[in-house]
């Protein structure tokens, strides 16, 4: 499958995926840092020790205390950022009203690959660390962030190869992932989220309680939401015992609701929406809000 269509990109690549929260990073750019330097944007004062630099002195403070103060700034580093590719059964799902890629409806799934893909190539091209986890009943392959060019090829690669296969239960994955970023920064989940929200949630938190930023991209097809069969349905590898209407909106309502509390940005996506469309949306609002 052709991950990086023309049309895609010409959307998205003019774009800036920036951090809102505080991230760390190793190379000068664009994306705030809690370490100290004496750069862009400032961050606070401390008492002057012999063996500062002078020219940071802040005279104001002077004039009006008698004392000398140091400017402290913070540093404009760049991103670290960890995409979570849910590559679970329940993915698999091709609504009716999904909107075509290469001619055919795509799967939730196919959705989440262009999605990932296309983060991808934004964050690598302008110099952000971008690593890769792939999971269903179990984390399947698990790339540390990189921020070189050749890192684009092999993420690319790695969700050409990936199919979506087993059920699973999100929330110990989350865990164990929240566990293995060390350095804090962006974590972006694409996933349908299918699994008991207060597991969910408590995951969610997880991530927050090690002060990264998230993002979550929560994928569904139309008919989750909207139920329009007229008749019993075999659903398979469908993680939500039901699939009632009134249970999914009641989770999704929650869901929103808990990564509001918690700071997430809750972003829904719907398989009927162009995903080049979808994400091009969504990161101009990004950058909006922080200007």
């Amino acid at each position: 499958m052709r991950l990086l269509p023309a049309e895609a990109l010409e959307k998205i690549s003019r774009l800036e995926l920036i951090a809102r929260g505080v991230v760390e990073g190793f190379i000068s750019g664009y994306h705030k840092s809690p370490y100290k330097g004496f750069s862009v944007e400032f961050a606070e004062h401390r008492q002057y020790v012999p063996g500062d630099d002078i020219r940071n002195l802040d005279w104001r403070v002077y004039a009006k205390s008698d004392r000398y103060y140091i400017k402290q700034y913070i540093e404009e580093t760049n991103l670290r950022a960890t995409i979570l590719l849910d590559a679970s059964g329940s993915m698999n799902y091709t609504g009716d009203r999904a909107a075509a890629f290469e001619g055919r409806p795509a799967s939730k799934f196919q959705y989440a690959q262009l999605l990932a893909a296309c983060l991808t190539y934004l964050m690598v091209n302008q110099q952000d660390a971008v690593g890769l986890v792939t999971f269903d009943t179990a984390i399947r392959r698990y790339i540390p962030a990189r921020s070189r060019n050749s890192h684009l090829r092999v993420i690319l690669e790695e969700l050409n190869a990936t199919e979506a296969g087993e059920e699973t239960n999100l929330s110990p994955i989350f865990h164990e992932i929240a566990e293995r970023i060390h350095r804090r920064g962006l974590v972006v989940i694409i996933s349908d989220m299918f699994d008991e929200t207060d597991e969910i949630l408590s995951a969610l938190h997880h991530f927050r309680y090690r002060k990264h930023e998230v993002l979550l991209l929560h994928v569904l097809a139309d008919e989750e939401l909207s139920f329009p069969f007229g008749k019993w349905t075999d659903f398979r590898n469908l993680e939500i015992n039901g699939h009632h209407l009134d249970r999914v909106r009641a989770f999704v309502r929650r869901l929103e609701m808990g990564c509001g509390q918690m700071k997430i940005d809750y972003v829904p996506l719907r398989t009927s929406q162009t995903f080049d469309t979808a994400l091009a949306n969504y990161i101009a609002s990004r950058q909006n809000r922080r200007a």
